[in-house]
């Protein structure tokens, strides 16, 4: 059964800075492509960050470019955001998820996919939220 769980959402003022966890179980982590979407509130699920299983790829949402960005420790399976500057438009719940590379991608290494529906597993979620 596969799992991702996420941790380090809450209350930070902005300007501040919060890292989110997600570790992952029940996969072959080293062979999955990570990602970030959030939900604002009245909004739809929206991509935030990905980054590929090799660690190589990477798509970063134009909201949040320069400010966000993602990592990954396949030794510990699981996967970060590291979030900076936040802004109260920044609140909203916060989801990782796990896409395995299509067997015809050239380049399964760098595959860091930003749609909702390549993603095959997501984790329940982190209320992250910004106060002005």
């Amino acid at each position: 059964q596969v799992q991702l769980v996420e941790s380090g959402g809450g209350l930070v003022q902005a300007g501040g800075s919060l890292r989110l966890s997600c570790t992952a179980s029940g996969l072959t982590f080293n062979r999955y492509a990570m990602g970030w979407f959030r939900q604002r509130p009245g909004r739809e699920r929206e991509f935030v960050a990905s980054v590929s299983w090799s660690g190589g790829g990477f798509n970063i949402a134009d909201s949040v470019k320069g400010r966000f960005s993602t990592s990954r420790d396949n030794a510990k399976n699981t996967v970060y955001l590291h979030m900076n500057s936040l802004l109260p438009e920044d609140t909203a719940v916060y989801y990782c998820a796990a896409a395995q590379p299509p067997p015809e991608y050239s380049v399964g290494s760098l595959y860091s996919p930003t749609g909702r529906g390549e993603y095959h597993y997501w984790g329940q979620g982190t209320q992250v939220t910004v106060s002005s």
